[in-house]
């Protein structure tokens, strides 16, 4: 919340201003919290003492619940590309300068003593990576090669226990997924060893 502080967890369930770090150095165990998306516009967060996040009925944040409910609920409000987070009594959390910097969640509007920043450990690449071959199917992991005996074990009736594989040359494989009609290619593969109950 402020410059290289981070948010840290007292083994009390309240939460204060850290000591300041050195640029690049990471923060410590009771400074790091997990995020757990509630729904598109809410979260809920998780101390390193393994308890939930929330505002008490003194406005503190505090880490004491072992479940989620609606006390336990956070939306991140985004404006002109910063970030404040509202708790369920609709008041932004900061720090209470006059309290030994305990955060609290008092104010009904963001200023700059709301503004927050949140770092994550997570790899945006990475998990857009994982996503997309979350698309591909089984039977296309791998070489192309194998791509093609997989949807002939799938899709092959053979009566003599023996896979019929197409013996032309795989070249023509690799242009039609250049192509997008990888599919089509492998369909009239299939169609030439006429084993398959899919192919004419």
């Amino acid at each position: 919340m402020q410059p290289y502080c981070y948010i840290k967890a007292l083994d009390n369930g309240l939460f204060i201003i850290g000591e300041p770090h050195r640029a690049g150095e990471p923060p410590e165990q009771e400074e790091i919290l997990t995020a757990i998306r509630i729904s598109e516009t809410h979260i809920a967060l998780k101390s390193g003492y393994n308890k939930y996040l929330s505002v008490d009925s003194h406005n503190r944040l505090v880490g004491r619940s072992d479940a989620i409910g609606a006390r336990e609920q956070f939306e991140p409000v985004f404006q002109d590309e910063k970030l404040a987070l509202l708790g369920c009594n609709n008041c932004f959390i900061s720090p209470d300068e006059d309290n030994n910097n305990i955060i609290v969640a008092k104010s009904k509007t963001a200023t700059d003593n709301e503004f927050l920043k949140i770092r994550s450990n997570i790899d945006p690449e990475a998990i857009k990576r994982e996503e997309e071959s979350k698309k591909i199917p089984d039977e296309e992991k791998g070489s192309l090669k194998t791509c093609e005996v997989n949807y002939v074990k799938k899709f092959q009736s053979f009566q003599d226990k023996k896979l019929r594989i197409n013996k032309e040359d795989s070249a023509e494989l690799r242009r039609a997924k250049q192509e997008g009609k990888l599919h089509e290619v492998l369909l009239d593969r299939r169609s030439k060893m006429k084993s398959d109950k899919f192919c004419k």
